[in-house]
């Protein structure tokens, strides 16, 4: 089962932490937003493996957006 990522605040990818196919485990950082100058970590929502990164670092993204999708397991 494929699981989204999304940006929970508006602003820039800072950092991308993870690729397609790094193992994550749940609460692990993907991806690092700046919003208002201060980092905010993307975490994983469940443990699995990375399927697909939807973002370029440097690129401007919403709240809600699909940022990354991981498969469970």
């Amino acid at each position: 089962m494929a699981t989204d990522v999304k940006a929970h605040i508006t602003g820039t990818v800072w950092k991308i932490e993870a690729q397609a196919g790094t193992q994550v485990s749940e609460g692990d950082t993907v991806i690092i937003l700046e919003s208002m100058k201060m980092e905010m970590p993307v975490e994983a929502p469940c443990a699995g493996t990375v399927r697909e990164i939807k973002i370029k670092e440097g690129e401007a993204v919403d709240e809600g957006r699909v940022v990354a999708i991981i498969d469970e397991g």
